[in-house]
């Protein structure tokens, strides 16, 4: 069983309609994030929680924002995936669920249009949408290392449904599967949603709000390992990332802090030394904190 670490709220979420404490669910390492549409105008009751994902996004049209409803933990498993007895593991499988109120469907699209009623369809979503989207998407990947990429095509509804759509996981790519999807892709599942909703902007927000480049770097460039989130370097927090943090300190110069060389244990020589990093640097020196973030990190590894 994984244990859940860093932060499990999404800051400003309301935990209004929160079902965990009615149906539980399993603590996980998240590094996947479904995104789902929800094809009704308001916030659902998803059968008093049974359904329910991890948030689900109101748009408030009014004040072009979305209103954050909290349902589950980050990183305790949700319920708004098919999930076969005996088959792979989806809602449990390391999986943090979104639900986008509004539709991927060109007809409901139509005719909510028709009836004047305001609604969001999601493969044309307005910017202030998207961007609220990514700003999570961005807090993902900054707190726990979901990587800010996922599949290149995202095909509209309809045809986005059905098991066959040429773009849904066999179980052996789920299981190795780290970033953002859809329901469209997720295995043992036959919806198509969130349909055709255009990915490139969400990551292209996401990436400008953190001030990153593409996790995978181009050939010519060095190779920069995944940030792995900041819920790793917090004080007491022993693991891999930590050493392996400390080992690049010492390789670029700046583990003079250190007693005895770096260790997988979080400790001040750590903050100390990442903090003198940040003030080498003129795009760090406004936020030297001593805790690596995105930024950080991949200057650190470049």
């Amino acid at each position: 069983m994984s244990t859940k670490t860093g932060p499990q709220r999404y800051p400003g979420a309301s935990r209004a309609n929160w079902y965990q404490d009615d149906f539980g669910g399993d603590p996980m390492e998240v590094n996947v994030v479904v995104l789902h549409t929800t094809e009704g105008r308001t916030l659902p009751g998803y059968g008093g929680g049974g359904s329910a994902p991890n948030l689900t996004a109101v748009p408030d049209f009014d004040a072009k924002k979305l209103k954050w409803y909290q349902h589950f933990d980050i990183e305790t498993s949700s319920r708004a995936l098919v999930n076969l007895r005996g088959g792979a593991e989806t809602n449990t499988a390391n999986v943090c669920q979104v639900e986008l109120v509004g539709t991927c469907d060109p007809k409901t699209h139509t005719k909510w249009k028709a009836a004047g009623q305001k609604h969001i369809y999601w493969p044309e979503a307005p910017d202030w949408a998207l961007q609220a989207v990514a700003g999570f998407l961005a807090w993902m990947h900054e707190q726990h290392g979901v990587p800010l990429s996922g599949p290149r095509e995202w095909p509209a509804y309809p045809g986005s449904f059905g098991k066959g759509n040429g773009v849904r996981m066999t179980a052996a790519e789920w299981n190795r599967f780290k970033g953002i999807c859809g329901h469209l892709h997720v295995v043992e599942n036959d919806h198509g949603d969130p349909g055709a909703i255009d990915f490139a902007a969400l990551l292209k927000y996401a990436k400008a709000e953190l001030d990153v480049d593409d996790d995978t770097p181009t050939p010519a460039k060095p190779k920069v390992p995944a940030f792995p989130g900041r819920k790793y370097f917090v004080t007491g927090a022993t693991n891999k990332y930590v050493l392996q943090l400390g080992k690049q300190l010492v390789k670029r110069g700046f583990g003079d802090h250190y007693k005895v060389g770096p260790s997988k244990t979080w400790g001040e020589a750590d903050q100390l030394n990442v903090r003198a990093f940040q003030k080498s640097r003129k795009d760090l020196r406004g936020d030297a904190d001593g805790i690596p973030g995105p930024l950080t990190w991949r200057l650190l590894f470049s």
